[in-house]
């Protein structure tokens, strides 16, 4: 199972490849960048989805629309998705911002942070951090420190890392966990082991940055969906 391709198990039954199945909302938001448009005609975050991707005859999966639907009604700050195949975390941009390249270093406003997650997950696995590491494939990512931004390693239009830093709050990355796509049940113990304590401190990262209640001055009633800005990261956040 270590030698299958890379694209084993990613279609669905319509034939969908759910990795590339959320809306591309990153060629928007850039061509406004280009146009200067961003902020003041144009969103840095909470990026509307386009009107085409909504339609009935888009080719949209009903797993994507539910996740979707799921990530608008819970006000998620941070996730992350587990693949198979390799072993490393890759943080957004999945896309590369030049459309022609299939790989290009294109970091979010928030690079800092997406490098530190890739990171506290990468150091605290087991497999990752083994001395006996070896490359899955052709990649050295060891040398890299087994993390990469996702556009730089292959570009990814539609992944669901870009739309959930464009479209919600939410800072999610990507831990390919294994060289092994598939691993056999015997070997799933080891698994968990190697992943367990990255798992409990990747979650601890929510308690990072400033925390509190932005509230009215007059009547101190907290202010549902206040827009927090940040001197110089181009990309704000709501509460």
């Amino acid at each position: 199972s270590e030698m299958s391709g890379w694209a084993g198990g990613r279609w669905t039954y319509e034939g969908i490849d759910l990795n590339h199945n959320f809306a591309d909302l990153n060629t928007a938001l850039w061509d406004a960048e280009d146009n200067d448009l961003v902020p003041h005609e144009f969103p840095n975050h909470y990026i509307p989805i386009p009107e085409y991707y909504t339609l009935a005859n888009a080719t949209v999966a009903p797993e994507t629309r539910a996740v979707i639907a799921w990530m608008q009604r819970v006000p998620f700050v941070l996730s992350a998705n587990l693949h198979g195949g390799e072993l490393v975390v890759t943080y957004p941009f999945d896309m590369t911002r030049t459309y022609w390249k299939a790989q290009e270093f294109t970091p979010t406003p928030d690079d800092g942070v997406f490098r530190w997650l890739a990171t506290v997950y990468a150091t605290a696995n087991l497999a990752m951090a083994s001395g006996d590491r070896r490359r899955c494939h052709y990649d050295d990512f060891a040398r890299l420190g087994n993390i990469i931004n996702g556009a730089d390693w292959h570009t990814v239009p539609g992944s669901m890392n870009d739309f959930s830093y464009l479209h919600t709050n939410c800072f999610e990355i990507t831990v390919e966990l294994s060289c092994d796509k598939f691993p056999h049940a015997s070997e799933l113990p080891q698994e968990w082991e190697n992943n367990r304590e990255s798992l409990l401190l990747f979650m601890e990262q929510v308690h990072r940055g400033i925390k509190g209640v932005v509230r009215d001055s007059d009547t101190e009633q907290g202010i549902p969906n206040a827009i927090i800005s940040v001197d110089g990261i181009n990309h704000d956040i709501r509460t």
